[in-house]
């Protein structure tokens, strides 16, 4: 199990959920809806949902971390090759629609679930339609209330395995914060709100489309209980708000996409039946879509010659005396860590070589012009896969200045041999970077791959990634650069051979546990992330 600090904007392995604080703006048009327009939208505020408490997780008296990880969501060609499997979930206000997706979350009993919410994308109020809101006289149940274009856009980006960026909707000004929530890595994604099958394009985007029917005098409790207690309203103007938007956008735009439901929920939440046959159905998707990436990797790309995308550091005698010394299974502990520090150090100045430069004139103390050169790029930035990776973070920070870490946590599946990505943090506007990622040893490549798969979904430029390894074996070089041809690839060695278990041979032994000073399960694998050392 992996116990991983709370850092802020981190993602963790096991559920997003995005509460109705998390809102939209933008300009949606109406020739795409179904019914025909009219009047509508009141807001609601959720409590977060969680996962199941099945897949490893650890509980602590503040937050829940999910260890839990996600298995590959790409082919060995590094393309994805299964979409998330998304859940439409539409109903009535206050049907009890996020009640059923958590009751849903709860039995998949999966990882990397998404909750998206429709009250994340209600538009930007204009100062009129503010006035209106707040004496109750703004139809928030109405269609024109939904930036439709916003909504299938991010829903499509996450459906894709994309890095999406989410509006923060406040219902106290009626407009969007400043800082939107950025949401990535879906298995599966339940997106609910009033109106979730109104739209045609989000309709093609849903794989399961369910309907929560739920009594109207019913609604009509929840509704007032939740303004009166949480939105400080009178009952006056929760029943006008009711009776003049509400009831008639219900009857005209949302009862008649029941029609469209693959699945109608009588009685919410409450209702278990409906809720098994539905995650039976998600669980048998699922197990259609299991990819299985390292065994491909093992067989493919045999016998052919290094990429030129490959570069390795010469072997001088003191680079070659260097390998001695760490290859050696007497080294002392001591003396391993300060020789790949070394190494290290002559690995990164050798892929900093690579970044793209332009010529810059500067004058000498002595009055002369000197025609140099400097760094053509917004940023640097150094991602580590842990934990191993995170030892080269020394030695990068020591020769660029300044320089944005980010991490990646990937371990191996003991039972299916397959990595799976558990944690990430990666720096804000990471997409304008060029990304050093560093890794100390790469056999297979499917750890290497996996990590350059969340940079791309990240919207990081392929040809903007250097992947650092101090050993690389032959098997790993040649997935990475088949997949990502123009991920520049730099080393200080290449081995020819990976055996059966996937260690690098000859090798260097399990680089974390010999660093660390941690034991090696017998089963490791030099592709294998361990748990990180904080």
């Amino acid at each position: 199990m992996s116990i991983l600090p709370n850092y802020s904007g981190a993602r963790i392995s096991g559920c997003w959920i995005l509460t109705s604080d998390d809102r939209g703006s933008g300009d949606g048009s109406l020739d795409r809806l179904l019914p025909s327009v009219s009047t509508g939208l009141s807001p609601r505020k959720r409590t977060t949902s969680q996962c199941k408490s099945e897949p490893p997780l650890l509980r602590t008296s503040k937050r829940t971390i999910y260890t839990a990880g996600r298995p590959p969501w790409y082919n060995q060609h590094g393309t994805q090759s299964k979409e998330a499997f998304v859940i439409g979930l539409c109903g009535g206000s206050a049907s009890g629609k996020t009640t059923v997706a958590r009751k849903i979350i709860e039995a998949l009993d999966v990882p990397w679930v998404v909750l998206l919410s429709m009250d994340s994308f209600y538009k930007v109020l204009s100062s009129e339609q503010q006035m209106r809101a707040a004496s109750n006289d703004y139809n928030f149940d109405h269609p024109d209330a939904f930036d439709f274009d916003l909504l299938t856009h991010t829903l499509r980006k996450l459906k894709q395995g994309k890095s999406v960026k989410i509006p923060v909707y406040d219902f106290t000004t009626h407009g969007r914060q400043k800082e939107w929530k950025t949401v990535y890595g879906a298995s599966v994604i339940i997106f609910e709100g009033i109106m979730a099958f109104v739209d045609k394009e989000l309709l093609k985007l849903l794989d399961m489309k369910i309907f929560v029917d739920t009594d109207s005098d019913i609604r009509l409790v929840r509704r007032l209980r939740r303004d009166i207690t949480e939105r400080g309203r009178d009952i006056e103007g929760v029943i006008k708000q009711y009776n003049k938007f509400v009831k008639p956008s219900f009857e005209q735009y949302i009862e008649p996409t029941m029609r469209l439901a693959d699945i109608v929920v009588p009685r919410g939440g409450g209702n278990m039946v409906a809720i098994d046959l539905i995650v039976q159905h998600v669980h048998s998707q699922l197990e259609e879509r299991e990819l299985s990436v390292r065994a491909a990797l093992a067989s493919a790309h045999q016998a052919q010659p290094l990429p030129q995308t490959l570069s390795v550091l010469e072997s001088t005698p003191q680079v070659k005396g260097m390998h001695t010394i760490i290859r050696n299974k007497e080294t002392s502990r001591d003396e391993f860590i300060f020789y790949s520090k070394r190494l290290m150090r002559l690995l990164i100045e050798r892929a900093l070589s690579f970044l793209p430069s332009q010529v810059h004139v500067v004058q000498t103390p002595q009055g002369e012009d000197y025609e140099g050169r400097r760094f053509h790029g917004k940023r640097i930035t150094g991602v580590s896969i842990l934990r191993a990776g995170e030892t080269m973070e020394p030695a990068l920070r020591a020769v660029c200045k300044d320089v944005r870490i980010g991490k990646i946590l990937i371990q191996t599946n003991q039972d299916t041999g397959e990595p799976e990505l558990h944690y990430l943090r990666l720096p804000k506007d990471i997409s304008e970077d060029h990304v050093i990622l560093m890794d100390c040893t790469v056999s297979t490549g499917a750890a290497a791959m996996m990590a350059v798969r969340v940079l791309l979904d990240h919207d990081v430029q392929e040809d903007k990634i250097l992947l650092v390894s101090l050993l690389m074996a032959e098997m790993g070089v040649h997935s990475v650069a088949y997949a990502f041809p123009q991920v520049k690839i730099i080393t200080t060695a290449v081995d020819k051979k990976v055996n059966d278990l996937f260690h690098i041979i000859p090798g260097i032994g399990n680089f974390g546990d010999r660093y660390f000073g941690t034991d090696a399960p017998p089963d490791w694998s030099d592709d294998e992330i361990d748990e990180p050392s904080y």
